[in-house]
């Protein structure tokens, strides 16, 4: 089995902090949102090689952390994009990937910016016992939250509706982009794009072939966050350390007070400040301020200037006039 990590946004809601760095390598707890996928995948013996998929723009961070990391199954396969605007869809970059590496396997398919709760070869023991294209589904609670997502309706396990991001929910189950696909599938990819089908959210693929064949819904309870914006990437560092403030070894805290939610990460020093439900990132200076709902990114220098809602820039310097 091969497996495919997507990871070629560009997370233009979290920019600055994105702009320069895949969202996939930002820091949740003691590690960064892509580790616990390729954890997953490295311990799973039936994959035999994690090809990680991502634009040109981002190729060199992705070959160096590859290069530098214990993994032994990722290798990079990269889109020829540079840019948000030239991106190809998840269903063309997919079908793009499965020509380019000829991937003639069962295959399974993971957003690299998915944290997920579950142990990704419980869905492969799924997807192995059904024996067809199998998705993972999670609900989300809210009809409003539902609204950007794929939406499915099941008789069981099996899918039988299918919405992609509906204005007007008819459930709160959304697919999480995790797939799998058993490999006489993977042939469809091409059939599906010459047919002049939306290449761009898999959820739309998803629905092509519901409507000719058997597609299962893994369903489960654990924790599971998409991140694409500041608000659902700090539920996710709250959900990762149990919502408490978390000092890096390396880090320098004096007279300060910290709140819930707080990640001081090695290097930052934060001195006569309050701060709340925020990350400072590595080597970052916070002085007398107060910060709340905010990323402060790397060699960032807030001093004296209260932030809420805010994303700083690496190596920006902020002070009070």
């Amino acid at each position: 089995m091969k497996a495919v990590v997507l990871a070629g946004g560009y997370a233009t809601r979290l920019w600055p902090i994105t702009k320069d760095r895949p969202k996939m390598f930002l820091p949740v707890g003691d590690r960064t949102v892509i580790d616990g996928i390729f954890e997953d995948l490295e311990a799973d013996d039936r994959v035999d090689e994690v090809f990680v998929s991502t634009n040109e723009r981002f190729a060199g961070e992705f070959e160096s952390y590859i290069e530098d990391s214990d993994f032994s199954k990722p290798t990079l396969s990269v889109e020829e994009t540079v840019d948000e605007d030239e991106k190809f869809g998840v269903v063309g970059a997919l079908a793009q990937l499965v020509d380019r590496e000829g991937v003639e396997d069962d295959l399974v398919v993971v957003a690299g910016d998915n944290l997920i709760g579950f142990d990704i070869a419980e869905f492969l023991d799924f997807f192995e016992s059904k024996g067809n294209t199998a998705l993972a589904a999670y609900d989300v609670g809210s009809k409003e939250r539902a609204k950007s997502y794929g939406l499915v309706t099941l008789d069981g396990d099996q899918v039988v509706g299918f919405q992609e991001k509906p204005d007007d929910p008819k459930s709160t189950l959304v697919s999480i982009a995790c797939y799998a696909f058993p490999a006489d599938t993977l042939e469809l990819l091409e059939t599906y794009l010459s047919d002049g089908e939306n290449p761009d959210e898999p959820g739309w693929f998803i629905q092509w072939l519901q409507d000719r064949g058997t597609v299962s819904a893994f369903t489960f309870d654990d924790a599971w966050y998409d991140i694409g914006t500041a608000e659902s990437y700090l539920e996710a560092v709250e959900w990762a350390t149990g919502g408490e403030a978390v000092v890096h070894d390396g880090a320098t805290v004096e007279d300060s007070e910290l709140g819930s939610n707080v990640q001081i990460m090695d290097g930052a020093t934060v001195t006569g400040s309050t701060i709340e439900n925020s990350v400072i990132f590595p080597n970052a200076a916070v002085t007398d301020a107060e910060i709340s709902n905010s990323i402060v990114d790397i060699e960032a220098s807030v001093d004296g200037v209260d932030l809420t809602d805010s994303l700083v820039g690496e190596y920006t310097q902020l002070e009070d006039e």
